[in-house]
């Protein structure tokens, strides 16, 4: 048995999507590492103590960070059985997180914000993480 056998029909989408929470992985990163030679802030500095905007970039791309693995397992979870649903739901989620940093690099907090329509991706991939587990158990 092949793993192409295994997973569902469209789970190329999911790999995209995967793909796709890569490339804003590595913006997200290659913004602090260019801000850090910018604005002068070494390693292992994570925060300066006179440069906002750094702080202001290093917050988004860690905050990206801090929710990544769980949007991982809870994605994969959905995406298993509904792949497209979990698809769609992934790039609205990753996309949110560009539109978060952009708002977080303009160096007012609140225009992260931007972002908060990720929520739908987020918890929509929690749902269907739920939904996955109900099914397996046997209560529906």
């Amino acid at each position: 048995m092949d793993i192409l056998s295994v997973l569902p029909s469209n789970f190329g989408y999911v790999i995209f999507t995967y793909l796709y929470s890569w490339i804003m992985m590595m913006y997200l990163s290659l913004k602090v590492t260019y801000a850090r030679k910018k604005y002068d802030v070494k390693f292992p500095t994570m925060y300066s103590d006179k440069e906002h905007i750094f702080n202001c970039i290093q917050r988004a791309h860690q905050n990206t960070v801090e929710v990544y693995a769980l949007w991982l397992v809870f994605h994969t979870i959905a995406a298993l059985v509904y792949p497209l649903s979990a698809s769609v739901l992934g790039v609205i989620w990753v996309t949110s997180r560009f539109s978060y940093a952009w708002g977080y690099y303009t160096g007012d907090p609140a225009k992260r914000m931007n972002g908060g329509y990720g929520n739908i991706g987020h918890y929509g991939a929690i749902i269907l993480s739920i939904a996955v587990a109900l099914q397996l158990i046997g209560v529906f």
